[in-house]
């Protein structure tokens, strides 16, 4: 895959990742929308049944009864006029003009001929509406006799029933005629009225699907509206804890969110003033820090040309010191030592810390600067070296000989011997050995790091044991290793090796001068970053 095509594929992940973030189901917007689009939704759709229900009944209801009134209409005036015996052909021509009526309705009549058969007339002819179309419940009650009382006046009344054919709604009625003769059965297609009604619940759902629409709308801009102030709010609290302090919200109303507004606002102010106040401290710390490192400097000098004198007398057989005191000349030349190492690690923590510490590089083989390290320091005797020779790196080699001399010096000091030094190189991601990293290990064969001391190795003045708060050394050694590799780009572990002992890990880049720019620009970040924070 070529660079373009990952850019590109990097670009949609990140789009995607973006689109995401703004549909994902914990987004207030999101919940807001589908809380207003669930709203809208219940809302539209109980009106439109409900309206569905209401328009239903009164468009069945009034074609239903405008059917059974002439139905009845025609019963009394064609039906009625017949004979109590009827021929087939009579009820034939009756039952087709009744048919004919305003209402267009299909009709059965059923009687008794003059001898005494049951005879039937259909407006359908032969093939058309019979008895067997009729539900048998209906049949029951239209023949059925009901007995004459004050509050039912006619032993017969006109019944109806709804019923569907072939997905086709039906009105069929029946009622026979008072004194006995001619029963009559009517059928009355609904379907003009189901097409009425169907029309009508495709208009009430597109109207609802309009309002869910309309609803979603108006509940992304009012969202929009009220998330607007606690998104300023919430990139504002985002500067803030990027460290810039002078973020502040703009206010306007009066409402929660103005208040909200005006009490984040104290909040950055307070802080800003509060980070001040221990920005300044820090500062004035330092300065003293540095300021008192510079004003030991001058009679440290001078303390140390004697302690040399003396320490040449007592290495000088037959010296004029008394043998009583020489205990006392070598503990203060050993202390006055040790103190000007704690101020040259004082000044050099200071440098640090303000941001003044630079580096000058070099092309160097490693190999050849660690053995220039060992044998300034006579430790020829103590170190194994497993390091190849032409591998080079660019880097500062003053700041690599502090590493490798508090590194090994530790590990001397606090471990076993041998130790040992060993020299890898990895490469770059893209496979190029000289865009990789040198990596130097510093073994020892003691008891090890205990694990509660681990996390702490590289804190200034940490002591493993707090009931030997005094050593030799200033306890700012590895503190100081880790920022000398800090300042190359680079970065140093430690830990436990399976087999015993310490494991010191530095990784360094082969080629600092990407590193030392991009140091140089993080310095001046981090002093701001200092002034802000």
């Amino acid at each position: 895959m070529t660079q373009e095509h990952q850019g590109g594929g990097r670009g949609w992940s990140a789009a995607r990742k973006g689109v995401w973030s703004r549909l994902r189901f914990t987004s207030l917007r999101l919940r807001l929308v589908v809380v207003f689009g669930l709203v809208a939704l219940t809302a539209a759709v109980s009106a439109s049944g409900i309206a569905y229900w209401l328009n239903r009944e009164s468009v069945l209801t009034r074609t239903q009864d405008a059917v059974l009134r002439a139905f009845e209409q025609e019963m009394q005036n064609r039906a009625g006029a017949l004979p109590e015996h009827p021929t087939q052909d009579e009820l034939q021509r009756t039952a087709g003009q009744m048919a004919n009526s305003s209402q267009r309705f299909t009709v059965l009549l059923v009687a008794e001929n003059p001898a005494g058969q049951t005879v039937y007339g259909s407006s359908g002819g032969l093939n058309g509406f019979s008895l067997g179309d009729v539900p048998e419940s209906l049949r029951e009650a239209v023949t059925e006799r009901q007995k004459v009382t004050s509050n039912n006046k006619y032993p017969h009344h006109l019944y109806w029933q709804r019923i569907v054919e072939d997905d086709t709604p039906y009105l069929v009625a029946g009622t026979e005629l008072i004194g006995g003769g001619t029963t009559g059965y009517m059928l009355k297609s609904l379907e003009p009225e189901a097409k009425d009604l169907s029309s009508l619940a495709w208009s009430l759902g597109i109207a609802t699907g309009l309002a869910l629409i309309g609803s979603a709308l108006l509940a992304h801009a009012a969202a929009t509206t009220v998330l607007k102030p606690v998104q300023r709010l919430g990139t504002a609290a985002r500067r803030l804890g990027e460290g810039k302090l002078d973020t502040r919200l703009r206010v306007s109303g009066t409402d929660e969110l103005a208040d909200l507004s005006r009490t984040f606002n104290k909040a950055a102010e307070a802080l800003e003033k509060r980070v001040a106040d221990m920005a300044a401290r820090d500062e004035a710390s330092r300065r003293f820090v540095a300021d008192m490192s510079h004003e030991l400097r001058t009679p440290l000098t001078a303390i140390t040309a004697v302690t040399e004198v003396l320490e040449e007398e007592l290495e000088f057989e037959g010296g004029g010191i008394d043998p009583m005191i020489q205990p006392a000349v070598r503990l203060v030349v050993s202390e006055t030592r040790r103190l000007n190492d704690l101020v040259e690690n004082l000044m050099e923590v200071t440098r640090f810390d303000a941001g003044t510490a630079r580096l000058v590089l070099d092309d160097v083989d490693v190999a050849d600067q660690i053995t220039a390290c060992i044998d300034a320091r006579a430790w020829l005797d103590a170190v194994e070296l497993d390091a190849a020779r032409g591998i080079h790196a660019r880097i500062d080699p003053r700041r690599l000989d502090v590493i490798l001399a508090n590194l090994i010096g530790n590990a001397l000091k606090h471990g076993g011997s041998p130790v040992r030094v060993s020299v890898r190189e990895e490469p770059g991601d893209d496979g190029d050995a000289s865009g990789g990293s040198v990596v130097i290990q510093v073994r020892d064969h003691g008891p090890g790091i205990p694990e509660e001391v681990l996390p702490h190795v590289f804190d200034r003045f940490y002591k493993a044991s707090a009931s030997r708060p005094r050593s030799e050394g200033s306890g700012l050694g590895l503190s100081i290793a880790l920022e000398n590799a800090h300042i190359h780009g680079g970065e140093i572990t430690a830990a436990n090796s399976p087999e015993g002992g310490a494991v010191f890990t530095l990784r360094l880049p082969r080629d600092v001068s990407a590193a030392e720019s991009g140091e140089k620009s993080g310095d001046a970040g981090d002093e701001g970053a200092e002034g802000d924070a």
